[in-house]
């Protein structure tokens, strides 16, 4: 018998721990290596690159497979590629890829005429790393410098550098360890940053002199509660720095003048639990949107002198949830979801009175795009559907005119004829109704026998965009229906409907993910067991929790660095995200009832002897949000407890963090991974 002929087993080894009188045993907890983020154990290092050998010979019989979906996928993408370009001050600025490259080159050019400019060249940066990825990058006022972070290996522990654009020369300084924007003081000579400190967590504002060292580099701002994070903006007028700190339901912010960044931050309004807010800063007067009344938010108004004595400009409404705002000289936009579906409108500072941006589909996304001066007679404009390609508008303000600048190329061709989307509501075991996006052939037989895919997250108040895919393409063309589940959780519906998924409600987003998937099947888009689910991180906890719960609906599970140890993970306090995670699954540390309800549903804890459908697991050795450890501890639990002989994989990226791999086209590799793997359980021929 060879090696490869019988899966990976990671051996147990007797551990417990307990809290609040319940003991829990974790006999895989020594897969966590005690040096983490450096993993440099022997026994895990040769588990995890174990399955990875796994995972490799079982799908070397799909290489084709894999090759194919892979050539269609880039077929889709239009190689040399460039975004449409963008005044900003005394220059145009666009991004680029070229033909086989896997990273932009950002360019721009004065608006008073001359040559184009390479001002970032992200190929040559991400040479000799199997990951790079451009955090902040941020111009200067007067055009002269360029800030930029950049991450070579995942751990999202970013390094900025600073660029003279007229020399082209990088300046010596390098900062480590940035986790936040670059912002720049209004003479170009200073930068404002924050730094992670030991459990990576950024607690503070620096500043950082151009061309001083940066041992002289001081501190602006600290915040003391660990479960805090700080971050860093201007004010559209970009005469204020807004340094922000918070958690996920409380936040506080302050301002620091441009012109004058050592200057004592002033308090907008001291922290409530509970209450969130952001401001932005209109001629003296500053504009806030707050849920401090209602959790769909409202607009309100404060002068620079008594900012916290706050007067309505816009209402909470039940039905409108307001998302964003964005402040322009002479008038400013609110972004929102009327009953799910995103609205963007303009109103002026002296009536506030909307004028809604009309668009023409049922079910689409739609946004602010890039916007970059304060002073504008046109927006920018991002729009897209499940049938429709990313598209490029300005809207301009005197004639209501939606001019199109780009839509998404597609060079194989593409023709949204071949496909129909709907809206449908299909309520949840509780009466709720539950949104649902679908995009399937036009032809698809309704009687059960079409394959069906059901993508999730729900989780962090983080809605999902019923937008277009030119991936997703290859498994429509396969006959396959596609479905988006709005669940609870998210706040596809407001906010509302991210509390009703969160802390002791937190079951209602993976039953109505299960009932969504009920109701499809009842309607003839697909039957049980031909149904293939995927998500990841906070939606691989609900893959989790759901082939725990219903196994025998699935017909194939992708889980991407799935968040499945869910306890463990919040009774670690010296973890870098724990204390701020708290607000949103409970602390099960101080909290005895918070302990039981993670406990209730944690994905790692309730593996049982049942048989599992086939299931695809992804990790990153180096991703700082889900460890490593976590699909590395289910995987193997789920080998040692399951009943059935069902295909089960884990991959792990030992150069990459929590996205995978980096690159365009190998980040393109991984999803036809997936798709090759879903075609091969489904049964689907290609």
């Amino acid at each position: 018998m060879t090696e490869q002929s019988l899966p990976p087993v990671a051996q147990r080894r007797a551990h417990s721990f307990t809290h609040h009188g319940i003991t829990v045993d974790d006999p895989w907890a020594w897969l966590r290596d005690p040096g983490y983020p450096d993993v440099k154990d022997q026994d895990v290092l040769t588990y995890l690159e174990a399955e990875n050998h796994w995972f490799e010979a079982a799908m070397s019989p799909l290489k084709s497979l894999t090759d194919d979906l892979f050539a269609e996928m880039k077929g889709r993408i239009k190689e040399d590629d460039q975004s449409v370009p963008q005044k900003d001050g005394d220059y145009i600025y666009w991004r680029a890829f070229e033909t086989g490259a896997q990273y932009r080159k950002w360019y721009r050019k004065p608006v008073a005429g001359g040559d184009d400019q390479l001002i970032l060249d992200e190929p040559a940066l991400a040479g000799g790393h199997d990951y790079f990825r451009l955090g902040a990058m941020s111009v200067s006022p007067d055009g002269r410098y360029l800030a930029y972070a950049i991450d070579t290996n995942g751990s999202e522990r970013f390094e900025a550098r600073i660029k003279d654009l007229v020399s082209g020369e990088i300046l010596p300084e390098l900062i480590p360890d940035t986790l936040s924007s670059l912002v720049w003081t209004s003479d170009s000579k200073g930068l404002i940053y924050g730094i992670a400190n030991d459990n990576w967590r950024t607690d503070n504002a620096r500043l950082h002199w151009v061309g001083q060292s940066i041992e002289n580099d001081v501190e602006i701002f600290h915040e003391d509660d660990e479960g805090f994070r700080v971050s860093i903006g201007l004010t559209s007028s970009e005469k204020w720095i807004v340094i922000a700190t918070g958690d996920h339901v409380t936040s506080e912010a302050w301002l620091v003048p441009a012109d004058n960044p050592t200057a004592a931050p002033q308090l907008v309004s001291a922290r409530k639990p509970g209450r969130e807010y952001d401001v932005d800063e209109h001629e003296g007067t500053l504009y806030i949107k707050t849920n401090d009344i209602h959790p769909n938010f409202r607009l309100v108004k404060a002068t620079l002198d008594a900012p916290d004595q706050w007067v309505e400009v816009i209402g909470a409404d039940a039905h409108f949830y307001l998302t964003d705002f964005t402040l322009f000289k002479s008038f400013y936009v609110t972004e929102g979801r009327q009953d799910g579906l995103d609205q963007i409108e303009l109103r002026d500072y002296a009536t506030h009175t909307p004028k809604r941006i009309p668009f023409p589909e049922a079910s689409y996304s739609a946004s602010l795009d890039d916007n970059p001066e304060y002073d504008v007679t046109k927006l920018r404009i991002g729009y897209e559907s499940m049938v429709t390609p990313d598209t490029i508008y300005d809207y301009h303000l005197a004639t209501g005119e939606l001019e199109v600048l780009k839509v998404q190329e597609i060079p194989s061709g593409y023709d949204a004829s071949r496909y129909t989307t709907e809206r449908l509501m299909i309520p949840a075991r509780d009466g709720t109704p539950i949104p649902v996006s679908i995009v399937y052939p036009a032809d698809l037989p309704r009687d059960g026998s079409a394959p069906l895919h059901l993508y999730g997250y729900g989780a962090y108040g983080l809605a999902m965009e019923p937008g277009f895919s030119t991936s997703r393409l290859s498994l429509l063309d396969r006959g396959f229906a596609f479905a988006l589940a709005h669940i609870r959780g998210g706040d596809d519906l407001g906010q509302q409907w991210y509390l009703d998924g969160k802390l002791d409600k937190r079951v209602n987003t993976f039953t109505d993910f299960v009932d969504v998937a009920r109701g499809l099947v009842e309607r003839g888009y697909s039957s049980k067991g031909r149904i293939s689910i995927s998500g990841g991180s906070a939606g691989g906890e609900l893959m989790g929790a759901v082939i725990n719960s219903d196994p025998d609906l699935w017909g194939a599970v992708v889980a991407h660095v799935p968040f499945v140890d869910v306890l463990n993970t919040m009774l670690d306090e010296t973890l870098p995200l724990t204390p701020g995670e708290w607000p949103e699954w409970g602390n099960p540390i101080e909290d005895e009832a918070a302990f039981r309800t993670i406990q209730s549903y944690d994905p790692y804890t309730h593996v049982s002897a049942q048989d599992y459908p086939p299931l695809m697991v992804t990790a990153g050795l180096n991703d700082p949000r889900v460890t490593y450890w976590e699909p590395a501890k289910w995987v193997a639990k789920l080998r040692a407890t399951k009943t059935d002989q069902n295909v089960l994989l884990l991959k792990t990226n030992m150069g990459a963090g929590h996205g995978g791999k980096s690159g365009r086209f190998e980040s393109l590799h991984e999803t036809a991974e997936e798709f090759a793997f879903i075609l091969w359980q489904l049964g689907v021929e290609d």
